[in-house]
């Protein structure tokens, strides 16, 4: 019988069947029969198909049991990807700024302002779970999403609420969670499948005492995680290391415009005071409304086409998805590293300090300075991607610099590696160094300075 022309002849799609025969008992023609070859990517026998015969009646379509076992060859054909078929694509939807009226500045808490820049930015899904001394941004999220017509969810666990934030930003939604060192580590799993399946997400870590349980008081331990240990695999992610009430609210927004560009979680490290303690912040003059990104899993019809997965079980498909992600993590490098300078156009000596450490560090330059102690401070904004770019034209005078900082070193060994990794020439660094929740003092720098000078003036 010659195949009907007008009617669709099935198209086999190998990575899709599993072998089940159904569709072997529809064909009354002996089209489709048992497969002999394991397939490499499923590890099932896909059956085989020989449509010399076919007649276009459609049965084998009604008999799969999968969504695209079987599709028509002119889906096929049309789709570039056999897998899909052919429809319409999505197009991206435009962010829309909306003008806020301009406003007295407020006396907020870290996280609270951390929290207002989230909604500033058009985010309107949380999932976390609370842990001090964060919780207060989630609470104040609670507060405000409902009248927002948001989403708030206190999920069960951190490893319930990051596999949440990923299904919510895989639908090209902004969504955000609070939480602190322990949490951050039982998100870590989470994180590297979101990065691995391009996915958006805001993560504010209010990094306190360790390591266990440690306690509530402030630490910049979780450096090494956020910088070097994202989960498993190849994994890197902005970190914002704001120092500030105003930069919580600033870098939340920022973050998830960087979030949605790169298409890749961000990370912001603050330490417990900086959560806690309050400081006086101005509004956004805009507020935004969120578009739509072509590529999200919306549930809709334009964009069926798109899958968001981190799966790929070819090895040739997972190393240049690799080699994609190196040369995003490289985009980024290029662009996105931020520092702020204090007094670094004569300094014979520059601390380097992040979150509240730079605060006592700033209060130690202009201290150094009033004896005639020539000292600058470098505040990197980014620890990833550190701001060497920034530094490198400063350490043609300093005779060395200090670092501070409430860790064992992670901050440190950002900057030496940077420096390395820029080819640069070994400079002497010192350091100030507490643990536990316990931050150094202004007192304790100018001393560390003054043993740095005093020793580089002997060498001399």
């Amino acid at each position: 019988m010659a195949t009907t022309s007008d009617k669709p002849r099935p198209s086999l799609l190998l990575e899709y069947c599993k072998g089940c025969g159904r569709c072997i008992e529809s064909c009354a023609r002996g089209c489709i029969a048992d497969g002999h070859e394991i397939h490499p990517g499923t590890g099932l026998v896909p059956v085989r198909v020989d449509l010399e015969h076919c007649t276009a009646c459609g049965l084998c379509f009604d008999a799969c049991p999968e969504p695209y076992g079987l599709v028509s060859e002119t889906a096929a054909l049309a789709s570039g990807d056999p897998s899909r078929p052919a429809r319409a694509r999505a197009e991206a939807l435009p962010n829309v700024h909306l003008p806020l009226p301009s406003a007295e500045a407020l006396v907020l808490k870290g996280t609270y302002a951390s929290a207002l820049g989230a909604i500033a930015a058009g985010c309107r899904h949380f999932f976390g779970y609370p842990i001090t001394p964060s919780t207060e941004g989630a609470e104040l999220m609670a507060r405000l999403l409902p009248r927002l017509h948001g989403v708030f969810v206190q999920a069960v666990s951190e490893v319930a609420a990051v596999n949440m934030m990923y299904g919510c930003g895989a639908a090209g939604l902004r969504t955000l969670t609070f939480t602190s060192s322990p949490g951050f580590s039982l998100m870590l799993e989470g994180i590297s499948y979101m990065i691995g399946a391009e996915v958006p997400g805001v993560f504010v870590n209010i990094m306190r005492g360790g390591p266990g349980l440690g306690n509530i008081g402030p630490e910049q331990a979780d450096i090494k995680l956020a910088c070097r240990g994202l989960g498993h695999g190849n994994t890197q992610a902005i970190v914002l290391a704001p120092a500030t009430p105003q930069e919580m609210l600033d870098f939340t927004a920022l973050a998830f415009e960087l979030s949605f560009r790169y298409r890749n979680p961000v990370v912001i490290l603050g330490d417990g005071y900086l959560g806690q303690m309050t400081g006086k912040v101005r509004l956004p003059a805009a507020m935004v409304r969120p578009g739509l990104p072509e590529w999200a899993v919306h549930g809709d019809a334009a964009h069926r086409p798109n899958l968001i997965s981190s799966i790929r079980l070819s090895e040739a498909d997972l190393e240049a998805h690799n080699v994609h992600l190196s040369e995003k993590y490289a985009a980024m490098s290029a662009t996105e590293a931020r520092a702020d300078l204090y007094a670094t156009e004569d300094a014979d000596v520059l601390l380097v300090a992040a979150n509240t450490p730079a605060r006592m560090s700033k209060g130690a330059v202009e201290a150094l300075r009033r004896d005639g102690i020539r000292a600058g401070l470098f505040r990197p904004q980014t620890l990833w991607p550190f701001p060497i770019g920034a530094l490198a034209p400063l350490l043609r005078r300093p005779r060395g610099l200090v670092v501070v900082e409430a860790s064992s070193g992670q901050l440190e060994d950002e900057l030496r590696l940077a420096l390395s990794h820029a080819g640069l020439p070994a400079v002497p660094i010192d350091h100030v160094r507490r643990y536990g929740g316990v931050l150094p003092s202004q007192a304790e720098i100018v001393t560390a300075v003054r043993e740095t000078m005093a020793r580089e003036q002997v060498s001399a």
